[in-house]
C-alpha cells in the first residue's frame, strides 16, 4: 500500500478533467520508496515518500 510510515501521506482521491469537462473518478499516489533508514540507531526498512527522504537527507 502506498502510505508514507513517517508523515502517513497516503493516497487521495479526485477527478481527472480533461477539456471537454466530463469528470472522471482517479487516484493520486504519493512517490513512496522503500528505503533502508536509520531510526533510534538501527536500519530499518521502511517505506518512505520522497519528500520525508529529501528532508532526512538536508538534515544530515
Amino acid at each position: 500500500m502506498a502510505k508514507c510510515r513517517i508523515c502517513g501521506k497516503g493516497t487521495r482521491f479526485g477527478h481527472s478533467v480533461p477539456r471537454s469537462k466530463k469528470r472522471t473518478k482517479r487516484q493520486f499516489n504519493p512517490n513512496v520508496q522503500r528505503k533502508r533508514v536509520m531510526i533510534d540507531g538501527e536500519m530499518k526498512r521502511i517505506n518512505i515518500c520522497t519528500r520525508c527522504l529529501r528532508t532526512r537527507e538536508r538534515q544530515r
